[in-house]
């Protein structure tokens, strides 16, 4: 155990130390407007490159600092959650290997190396999602693996269209601004492979399945790294997008945003709920890219960021002293026993509500001030406010079950609050608090400048109070628990977990096995392997039976030979 104190330790360190530096270099860069493009021939073989490529913009050194900055916080709280585990070196060591491939995917220009990152990010997430090895994991990490590999595929085609242009650094296409129907499919595969890794309809149930994962890998893999890995693709890819990619963006966006908003007022696991919150977010982000503000769904993807890995780290404490349950109905008055995580918890909620001076205000805000500003359709500005109500709802709703309410605890559990998990759940907090602010203020001092009324501005502050209100309804009614059509409809995800579950999977497995025999092992095998193998058979034994030499057989070839020419 002291080893394994020691590792987290040091990977902690070293963690903060290349957030640290990353920040300060992504600052240096926007203020000087200044990127690098690292180019290095690795080795090279009769004529043959192999060329590394690296791009440090203030983007990417940002964004690789956020990742860097949670996980470390996530590695120190690990070594106070995962106490007592055999396995926690392991456990450390492939989420180190799980940052190395966030960072390769995020400072590559290549679509190569971001292919190894990116299939990095989706196999390391498999392998943590079965961390438990049980029915339940298995059965989540396996649809986690299927989901992924669909993008992965779309990424794979992608790679392979590129061939027609002779590069496969995408940051060549956009500084060129080629457009042409080619071009076109090649933006399509790349959008196709991004809503798979973000969770968007009809990719979501993967999301809340991954909920099977330690607490810790929730709060990394599934808040702020790996689902938001198709939202920065999309952001560098952000140029190139046509009218019509934009438009079906805003449709998969929105409804993403409506069904996990309303799923998660029915929602009654606490994992699953911020989980749901952080579908919802992603569709925020996608939906503000939609409309045009490629720095401000980056903005946001920041911030989110920062409360939801909070959020998380608090669900993990209640989770943790209350043994594993994670039903909020079976919670109830922990604040009086957990102060400090439901102080941390309040925190996380109001700036994922969009609270004033939050960090998740300033991103929030401004996106929604800027859709009022857009000519968008009253049907898309509806579904937003909507939106933006039922978070605060859930929110509501989530943490009056859980701390507040009626007490329903048991004399069994284990409440205390350990000083190296609450040191995690201050860092994250002072970035829940200043964040927003401080990102707003370093990398958009200027950007936006909005000339609203005052009955638009306080429009999204009534959406905010209304949907609070009603979530303390919801949570205090005694008829919230009960079972009803509605509740199985939202509760199964418009049955969205056994559409692309049960449906999808063994559709797609059935089919696959009977390809398998019809082209695999039937006609392709015939014509190919085995058929090769039977004609050579052939010839081989006419060739042996030419070379017995009995006269009797020439005599024959060379009557059918005269018979052959007279006839021509």
């Amino acid at each position: 155990m002291l080893f394994s104190n020691h590792i987290c330790f040091l990977s902690m360190l070293f963690l903060e130390f290349f957030s640290f530096m990353f920040f300060m270099s992504g600052l240096l860069m926007l203020w000087d407007d200044s990127s690098y493009y690292l180019e290095w021939v690795i080795f090279s073989l009769n004529g043959v490159d192999l060329i590394g490529v690296l791009l440090l913009d203030y983007m990417s050194c940002i964004f690789l600092s956020v990742v860097m900055f949670i996980s470390g916080m996530v590695v120190m709280y690990s070594d106070e959650y995962m106490h007592g585990d055999k396995n926690i070196v392991r456990f450390i060591m492939v989420v180190l290997l799980f940052v190395f491939s966030m960072a390769m995917l995020i400072i590559s220009p290549n679509m190569i190396s971001i292919l190894l990152g990116w299939d990095g990010l989706g196999l390391v997430s498999y392998v943590l999602v079965i961390y438990y090895n049980n029915e339940r994991s298995s059965s989540s990490g396996m649809l986690t693996a299927m989901s992924n590999r669909v993008g992965d595929v779309f990424l794979l085609l992608a790679i392979a269209w590129m061939l027609n242009y002779g590069s496969w650094n995408f940051i060549f296409y956009v500084n060129c601004m080629y457009f042409s129907s080619e071009m076109t499919f090649l933006f399509w595969l790349v959008f196709l492979g991004a809503i798979t890794k973000s969770a968007q309809i009809p990719f979501s149930a993967w999301l809340p399945a991954a909920m099977a994962a330690p607490t810790p890998v929730s709060a990394l893999v599934h808040s702020s790294t790996l689902v938001t890995a198709g939202i920065y693709l999309m952001i560098r890819f952000f140029p190139l997008l046509s009218d019509e990619m934009l438009k079906v963006m805003m449709f998969v966006s929105l409804m993403t945003m409506l069904m996990s908003s309303l799923v998660a007022n029915y929602e009654v696991d606490l994992k699953r709920i911020i989980a749901l919150s952080t579908l919802s977010q992603l569709g925020l982000m996608m939906f503000s890219l939609s409309l045009g503000c490629h720095k401000l769904s980056f903005f946001h993807l920041l911030t989110h960021a920062l409360f939801k890995s909070l959020l998380f780290l608090c669900a993990g404490v209640v989770i943790h002293g209350s043994y594993g349950y994670q039903d909020i109905r079976k919670m109830g008055g922990l604040v009086s026993y957990l102060p400090f995580t439901g102080f941390c918890m309040g925190l996380s909620s109001l700036a994922l509500g969009g609270f004033p001076f939050m960090a998740g205000f300033y991103s929030k805000d401004m996106i929604l001030e800027f859709m009022e500003l857009m000519c968008v359709n009253f049907f898309s500005y509806f579904l937003m406010l909507f939106s933006v109500g039922l978070t605060m709802m859930y929110s509501i709703r989530m943490m009056y079950y859980s701390l507040f309410g009626e007490s329903k605890i048991f004399l069994s559990v284990n409440f205390g609050e350990s000083s190296t998990m609450s040191m995690s759940m201050i860092s994250l907090g002072f970035g829940s608090i200043f964040g927003g602010s401080l990102i707003s203020w370093l990398m958009l001092p200027d950007l936006y400048m909005f000339d609203i009324s005052l009955l638009e501005s306080a429009m999204v502050m009534s959406v905010i109070i209304f949907g609070g209100f009603f979530g303390y309804y919801m949570g205090s009614s005694k008829s919230v628990g009960q079972e009803s059509l509605f509740s199985f409809f939202f509760g199964n995800m418009w049955f969205m977990p056994w559409l692309c579950g049960q449906f999808l999977i063994n559709l797609f497995l059935m089919y696959g096995g009977k390809s398998y025999k019809m082209i695999d092992m039937g006609w392709s095998e015939e014509l190919g392997s085995n058929g090769i193998l039977k004609l050579m058979i052939f010839f081989s034994r006419v060739v042996q039976w030419l070379h017995n030499n009995m006269i009797y057989y020439y005599y024959m070839l060379f009557f059918i030979a005269v018979i052959f020419i007279m006839f021509l």
